[in-house]
């Protein structure tokens, strides 16, 4: 067992918090109009997605250089290194989705359409929290008595999938998301793999969509953890450190904890679709206590969805739900 409560997290608390108000302080009064909005307001709050849309917050575009750079640290301070080199990595496969499009587009391709909300008072007494969000990436923080630290959802996507012309020409964002979760399947026995695959066709996005809290749109199917042997348990862990290792370095090792507390065995390794690569495929995992989905269907198979949630504490609920309780 764990001396302490595995989502306290002070010191990541004190950095996003040191980094939301230096970006707070630059912003003008019509541009914290737009980038301060109330805690309160959980269907605002709550009210997360991946793809191209009209957003609540103040956008990059409309940020100076300053601002933007500080932007960027805050993002930074919810993610790993690899993490945020990542997501700065997708936000730049948008003028590449515009060069692939053209003017035929449905959408605006920008990568100054890219969104920061803040929750509440930073520095106050009451739970706050910040949210970085646009096409194909969604960072959700939720803080807690300036201690207790909720880190999803924490979505990542890649449109292309796999770059096939141009400068960055054979670039995958994603690529372990999809190597690791085919590796996983291959290392499968044949009675195994029968169990694993759920369908012959994959859906056409991630099942659990951006719903604000997961409750019965998916179940734990496929193959278990404890009918895995040691190798293959440990190819699951690998694959669900990928999802993981998007966290800050401190909170990765403090969910690879608490998830190795819970025991994988119970985990859940679900896929469909096509085996071979180039065709449409999705998998999931799934435990009570949290999800890793990822799919890649749309575009030729050559568009990523993949996300991490905590299916106990997304968007903070158990640690609000503990704060008002022991407030009231």
């Amino acid at each position: 067992m764990l001396s302490e409560p595995i989502n306290r997290e002070p010191e990541t608390a004190k950095r996003m918090s040191a980094a939301a108000i230096a970006f707070f302080e630059t912003l003008s009064p019509e541009q914290r109009n737009k980038a301060v909005l109330d805690f309160n307001d959980v269907e605002e709050r709550e009210n997360w997605h991946y793809i191209p849309r009209e957003r609540c917050g103040l956008p990059l575009r409309d940020m100076d250089i300053k601002q933007r750079s500080l932007a960027q640290q805050l993002l930074a301070s919810g993610l790993s290194s690899d993490g945020h080199q990542r997501a700065n990595m997708i936000i730049q496969l948008e003028p590449v989705l515009a060069d692939i499009e053209g003017t035929g587009g449905k959408f605006q391709r920008d990568p100054e359409l890219y969104y920061v909300s803040l929750f509440g008072e930073i520095d106050g007494p009451d739970p706050w929290g910040w949210r970085f969000e646009g096409h194909h990436i969604s960072v959700n923080y939720t803080i807690v008595d300036g201690n207790f630290i909720s880190t999803s959802p924490l979505f990542f996507g890649a449109n292309p999938a796999e770059v096939r012309h141009g400068d960055s020409q054979g670039l995958r964002v994603l690529q372990q998301e999809e190597d690791i979760g085919r590796s996983l399947l291959m290392d499968l026995d044949g009675e195994q793999r029968k169990q694993a695959i759920i369908s012959a066709e994959a859906p056409q996005d991630i099942i659990t969509r951006n719903v604000p809290h997961v409750r019965d749109e998916v179940a734990p199917e496929g193959l278990p953890g404890v009918d895995m042997n040691s190798a293959q348990q440990q190819a699951l862990k690998d694959l669900v450190a990928v999802y993981v290792n998007r966290l800050p370095d401190v909170v990765a090792t403090r969910e690879h904890d608490r998830l190795e507390c819970l025991n994988y065995a119970t985990a859940h390794f679900a896929w469909a679709g096509a085996v071979e690569p180039g065709k449409g495929h999705y998998y999931r995992v799934q435990s009570p206590a949290f999800i890793a989905e990822y799919d890649n269907t749309q575009n030729d198979a050559n568009h990523i969805h993949a996300v991490w949630r905590n299916l106990i504490n997304d968007f903070g609920r158990d640690l609000l739900k503990s704060h008002y309780r022991a407030a009231h």
